[in-house]
């Protein structure tokens, strides 16, 4: 077994600024995001400077949709409780499926802007977000969140006493989620996404993708205090919200097949 490493949350600071690691892995998706997307930009018929805007939508998706869900999903309590709670975002507790609809609200934005078809945009934001996912799971483990189910396997983690899990050894579930996540996610979308594919093709991937990733690990990783498991003594809100994605992905990807391939060389934006 592993004891869980010490790793002060706060990154830098200077008088009364502090800057989080966690907000710190944010910066490094966005940042990953927007070089990935200028590689690929004239695929669909976008610039270096629309780039630049395209991320500017999505982060303000991510923050707004990704807080907002957790508080109304994870949190709604201790929101009622003390309302500005909302605003602490660097103290973590940001959902991945409220992040997913913000980040969908405002490439629907973008994509009437810049007059793109919405699957157009979604297949080509679609390879950009693994990155910064496993960016934001690297946050949650440096902030000691998403703790495992105990577990003797050997690299399980004893996490920090101010936790509250006792002494047994625990899934890093959290690394898990990295993993699948970030790195796995990324190279199959990369290179799926490589070559021209029918529209909505890529973006049902992703939704079956992480779907099964994170429904697989929630197996290993400790329900949500306080809510616990949602249904048989084994079903969790993480598994629940990632059935649909699964079912979406499924049904996206089947009605892709009959839809015209965005082809690199003929930029398409019907």
């Amino acid at each position: 077994m592993l004891q869980y490493p010490s790793i002060d949350p706060v990154a830098i600071a200077v008088g009364p600024v502090q800057v989080h690691w966690y907000g710190l892995m944010y910066v490094i998706g966005l940042i990953a995001a927007w070089w990935l997307g200028r590689r690929r930009a004239s695929r669909i018929g976008l610039s270096h400077d629309d780039i630049g805007d395209l991320i500017f939508y999505g982060a303000l998706g991510i923050i707004v949709g990704g807080r907002v869900g957790y508080v109304l999903v994870y949190g709604f309590e201790q929101w009622l409780a003390n309302p500005m709670w909302l605003f602490k975002i660097w103290e973590g507790g940001m959902s991945f499926h409220g992040g997913l609809v913000g980040v969908l609200a405002a490439a629907w934005l973008f994509a009437r802007k810049h007059r793109l078809a919405f699957f157009q945009l979604t297949d080509f934001i679609a390879p950009l977000v693994p990155i910064g996912l496993g960016a934001g799971r690297i946050g949650n483990f440096i902030n000691h969140e998403l703790p495992g189910r105990v577990s003797d396997v050997p690299w399980a983690m004893v996490w920090p006493p101010m936790m509250g899990l006792g002494a047994e050894p625990r899934h890093p579930s959290a690394l898990y989620e990295f993993a699948l996540e970030g790195i796995v996610m990324f190279i199959i979308l990369w290179w799926f996404s490589s070559r021209p594919r029918q529209r909505g093709m890529t973006s049902g991937l992703f939704l079956l993708l992480y779907g099964v990733f994170r429904f697989a690990v929630e197996f290993v990783r400790q329900p949500d205090p306080q809510l616990g498991f949602i249904a048989f003594d084994w079903l969790t809100m993480g598994q629940l919200l990632s059935l649909p994605m699964i079912a979406v992905g499924l049904i996206l990807m089947a009605w892709a097949r009959n839809q015209p391939v965005d082809d690199a060389s003929k930029v398409v934006t019907s």
